[in-house]
Parts: structure tokens; sequence; C-alpha cells
């Protein structure tokens, strides 16, 4: 793939990701009533890099071609939400698979079921349509929406373990699991003041 392809490539990955962008911004305003907190914390958006494709084909077994991009990778195009708890995190998610003109490719729910490591977020990916002047087209985009408490835990398991082949893993795995424990349990407290504080203001 030469860099002309690739540019060629993201732009329409770039409109779909503009476009989920400003849905969700739309969402956070009105996904609760006025005088109540909004649900997203922060988000955050990316497009692969051309290196970062080429790599995930060649372990797929793949070549790198734009072709081989576009039929089989669905996470070219991907935005990360930080919600505040679980419960706006689930809020969000069914919205999101309640818009009539999106499509739901795939749906993975690590907060109920967590990884063996700890690790909880709830993954979508979704076809967001483009409108060209003749054509619509849907293009994929990976949805990560997540706890800031959550985050923090990525965050930090991805900074000690990423692409790193140590020999304390299955400790170092334990350990991951109990913190994710901690964090939960701190999330849930927080949960329970805010919920006390949203009781004492009506």
């Amino acid at each position: 793939m030469t860099n002309e392809q690739y540019y060629e490539l993201i732009i329409p990955y770039r409109d779909a990701l503009n476009l989920l962008m400003a849905r969700l911004d739309v969402l956070n305003h009105s996904i609760y009533s006025t005088d109540m907190p909004k649900p997203i914390h922060n988000t955050q958006s990316r497009i692969k890099t051309k290196q970062s494709i080429e790599g995930k084909l060649q372990r797929k077994g793949m070549n790198g071609s734009v072709v081989c991009a576009k039929e089989n990778l669905r996470d070219i195009a991907g935005i990360r939400v930080i919600c505040y708890f679980v419960q706006d995190v689930e809020l969000l998610a069914d919205n999101l698979k309640g818009q009539g003109d999106l499509i739901t490719i795939q749906e993975r729910d690590y907060i109920t079921n967590p990884k063996p490591n700890g690790y909880r977020s709830y993954h979508l990916i979704l076809g967001i349509p483009v409108y060209y002047m003749e054509r619509t087209e849907y293009y994929p985009v990976e949805v990560q929406i997540r706890t800031i408490a959550m985050d923090f835990w990525a965050s930090m398991e991805h900074r000690i373990c990423y692409k790193q082949e140590r020999k304390d893993k299955e400790e170092i795995q334990a350990t991951l699991k109990q913190y994710a424990q901690v964090l939960n349990g701190m999330e849930e407290g927080f949960r329970s003041l805010n919920e006390e504080e949203k009781g004492r203001s009506k």
C-alpha cells in the first residue's frame, strides 16, 4: 500500500468517524434531562496508521493491500467513549444501537463478562452511513465505551503489558484482576454517593 493509497483509503473512514462523533455529542446533551449531568466524561478518536493497518493484516496472514484492509478490518476508525458510571455506559450503548440509520455489526460486553485479567469495557462495531452524490456506503467504526475507572485500569495494563513477554505473566494477571476488582468497588462507592446527592437535590 502506497502512502497515496493509504490517504485515499482513510477518507471515508474519517468521514464516518466525524459523523459518529457528532451523533455522540447530540446524545451527550440529550440523553438525560437538562438538569442532570451529562453521561460522557470525554471522547477519544483515531484512524489507524498505515503501519498499524499493514501490521495487523500481516498478523492475519494477508497482504497489506487496500482491498484486504477494506474487506478484513473493522477497526480502521475507532472511538473511545469515557463515561462516569456503568449505567451511563449501558444507556449510551442502548441509544447507539437504537439509532435507526446505524447498523450494529458486532457487540461484545466485557462489563457483564470481563476478560480473565479483569479488563472491562463495552465494544460495538457500528456501520455508519456516508452519503455521496449518487450512493450511500456504510463504513465500520469501532466504539469502546467504558467508565473512568475502567479506562484507568486499561491504560495502566497497556503501559505495563503491551508487547512485553513477561516471565511473571500469570502473577501479573492475577494482580491486575485484583486491581480491577478494587477499582470496581471504588466506582460503586462513588455511584452510591452520586445517587445520594441526586436524591437530596430532588
